[in-house]
Order: C-alpha cells, then sequence, then structure tokens
C-alpha cells in the first residue's frame, strides 16, 4: 500500500537537460532549432518527391519515403520538448506526457532499425537478384514489409513503456536527460528492474543485434556481387545505388554502439564529463542524424536530385 501511495504521488518529473551548464542552453536552443527546421524541409522534401513524382514510385524510394517520415515523427516526438527545457526554468513534464514521449521515441527508434533492415534487403535483391526484383519486391511485398517495420516497432515499444511506466517510483522524479528516455527513467525506480533489463536485452538483441548481422551479411554479398562487375561504369552504377543507405546505417548504428558500448567513468569527475558527453551524444542521435539522412540521399542519388529539381522548378512556376 506504501508502494503504491508513493507511485501515485509522483504525477510528474522534472528534466535536468543542461541545468548545470546554464550557458550552453542559450547555444543550443538556437542550434538544435536551426537542425529541426533542416530535418523538417529536408525530409519533408523527400517524403513529398517519393510521393508526387511517378518516377521515384519503386520499392527503394518508397522505404526512403518511410524513412523521411519516421525522422520527422521521431524528432518532433523530442525535440520540441528539448527546445522547451532549454527556455523554460523548471523543466517539468506530467507522468502521462512522460509515457507518450517515452513510447513514441522508442517506437520510432525500433522502427528505423527495422526499416533499415528492410532496405539493405532491397538492395540485396535489385544488386544479387536484379532478374527476380520485379517478382521479390514487388508492391504485394514491399508495402507489408514498411508496414510491419512500423507495427514491430510500435509493438516493442508498448511493451517496454508499459513495464517502465509500472514501476513504483519513491519520491525522486528528477530525469537526469533532456527527455524522458526509456533507461534515465528506470534509474528513478524503487522496485526491482531485472524484468525491464531482460526484457530490454531481449529487445536490443532483436531490433539492434538481428538487423545489424542481417545488413552486414547483405553487403557483404552486394560488394561481392559488385567487384564481379566487369565494367567500371557499371561498377560505379551499383554501388551509388546502395553507398547513401551504407552512409546512413553507419552513421545510425554506430551512434548507437557508441553511445551504449563504451565503459563507465567510476571517477565522480569522469562520471559528470561523461554525463554531459552522454546528453550530447544523444542529441547527435536525435537531432543531427535525421538531418543528415536527406542530405546524404540527396547528394548522393541523381534521380531524387532531379525530382527536387523538378518540384522547385514547378512551385517556382505556379508562383
Amino acid at each position: 500500500m506504501e508502494s503504491a501511495n508513493q507511485t501515485a504521488s509522483v504525477t510528474e518529473f522534472i528534466l535536468l537537460g543542461l541545468s548545470a551548464h546554464p550557458k550552453m542552453e542559450k547555444t543550443f536552443f538556437v542550434l538544435i532549432l536551426l537542425m529541426y527546421l533542416l530535418i523538417l524541409l529536408g525530409n519533408g522534401v523527400l517524403v513529398l518527391v517519393t510521393v508526387s513524382d511517378s518516377r521515384l514510385h519503386t520499392p527503394m524510394y518508397f522505404f526512403l519515403g518511410n524513412l523521411s517520415f519516421l525522422d520527422i515523427c521521431y524528432t518532433t516526438s523530442s525535440v520540441p520538448l528539448i527546445l522547451d527545457s532549454f527556455l523554460t526554468p523548471r523543466k517539468t513534464i506530467s507522468f502521462s506526457g512522460c509515457a507518450m514521449q517515452m513510447f513514441l521515441s522508442f517506437a520510432m527508434g525500433a522502427t528505423e532499425c527495422v526499416l533499415l533492415g528492410t532496405m539493405a534487403f532491397d538492395r540485396y535483391v535489385a544488386i544479387c537478384n536484379p532478374l527476380r526484383y520485379p517478382v521479390v519486391m514487388s508492391k504485394a511485398a514491399y508495402v507489408p514489409m514498411a508496414a510491419g517495420s512500423w507495427a514491430a516497432g510500435s509493438a516493442a515499444s508498448m511493451v517496454q513503456t508499459s513495464l517502465a511506466m509500472r514501476l513504483p517510483f519513491c519520491g525522486d522524479n528528477v530525469i537526469n536527460h533532456f527527455t524522458c528516455e526509456i533507461l534515465a527513467v528506470l534509474k528513478l525506480a524503487c522496485a526491482d528492474i531485472s524484468i525491464n533489463v531482460i526484457s530490454m536485452g531481449v529487445t536490443n538483441v532483436i531490433f539492434l543485434g538481428v538487423p545489424v548481422l542481417f545488413i552486414f551479411v547483405s553487403y557483404i554479398f552486394i560488394l561481392t556481387t559488385i567487384l564481379r562487375i566487369p565494367s567500371a561504369e557499371g561498377r560505379r552504377k551499383a554501388f551509388s545505388t546502395c553507398s547513401a543507405q551504407l552512409t546512413v546505417v553507419v552513421v545510425f548504428y554506430g551512434t548507437i554502439l557508441f553511445m551504449y558500448g563504451k565503459p563507465k567513468s567510476k571517477d565522480p569527475l569522469g562520471a559528470d564529463k561523461q554525463d554531459l558527453a552522454d546528453k550530447l551524444i544523444s542529441l547527435f542521435y536525435g537531432v543531427v542524424t535525421p538531418m543528415l539522412n536527406p542530405i546524404i540521399y540527396s547528394l548522393r542519388n541523381k534521380d531524387v536530385k532531379t525530382a527536387v529539381r523538378n518540384l522547385v522548378s514547378e512551385k517556382h512556376f505556379t508562383w
């Protein structure tokens, strides 16, 4: 009964953010706001061209449109909260608001892991089995693959969020983060979180380990096939179709592995510095990566560049 009363008393959480570094808050507010606007613009344009340009109605660009829309949803679930925390003296969020933000962020991150795996499969079939590509990657196949990515990410997030928010929180409601990041929230629980840890471990294997292994194996076959192409022009053209996605995969998974895989400092001063570094890396993962995706794809893809130019010229002509 006492535990239930303590849990009920926690109606809101305080987001610590960069409170210990007030001089950095205004600088980061401007930087994050500009990055967020670029994310909305860049990914919004990619979504628009993949929908409106009939020449981009292929599996590869369908997945790209999904990735861009996902990046908009992911950043919108957290960036407005981060920006508000930079300006508000008391950085609070309601219990239900924290649960919703946690669910959306986790769902978008898990969905992107699966979606990048499906994009790797698309490139594998296109390059290693080009004659079977129209059959294997038909609309009846790639639409359910994308929908399945969203469904799987949402289901995993629902499980993790439900397990986390059912825990008792005994008075300490200060989250040492910008947002309701699930690991930061679990640290506040005053109960055994072994089930949460096991569940998170299983989820990480399914949504991080399996897609990474699948992408790695797919690109081994892809690179092997490309190297067997006799002409240099053929190799360049084949590699250009998958180099953009490979770059996105390296940035996305590289940041995650660096963020969660590095050792923790036992020195108090070192721990404080590491804590600040963890927060800044989290910002990079949540803001810079979605901002880079449309830049990478537009710079490395002639079809996208052509579609964007056509869209801009049409709008200019209309005006």
